[in-house]
């Protein structure tokens, strides 16, 4: 498993660490999608809102442990979150589909 991805990858990445909801949602294309916890989200500005409704709720630090290509338009990144969220840690695997230089649909995995 290598440990590089995608520019938009990255900034979206770095984007959610720093808690920009707005710099997250410019990663995806308009018509983008997020599942996250069984809901979707669609287009970019529900994305900044599931992004905003998340910041403060929780402090945590993430850590990538891999990322890996999947397919020949996908990526997945698999982290470590730790923080102060009921059960304190989670293993995620965030599935990227790409369109372009930007990210069409996440789906986020426990």
């Amino acid at each position: 498993m290598t440990t590089t991805q995608p520019a938009v990858i990255a900034r979206y990445l770095a984007a959610a660490e720093a808690q920009d909801p707005q710099a997250c949602a410019e990663c995806f294309t308009e018509d983008g999608t997020v599942l996250d916890e069984g809901r979707t989200y669609r287009g970019r500005a529900e994305i900044a809102g599931w992004r905003r409704d998340l910041v403060g709720r929780f402090t945590y630090t993430t850590t990538i442990t891999g990322s890996e290509p999947a397919g020949p338009d996908g990526y997945r990144v698999t982290v470590t979150v730790e923080g102060d969220f009921p059960g304190g840690i989670a293993h995620l695997t965030y599935a990227f589909a790409l369109r372009g230089d930007l990210v069409a649909d996440l789906r986020i995995v426990g």
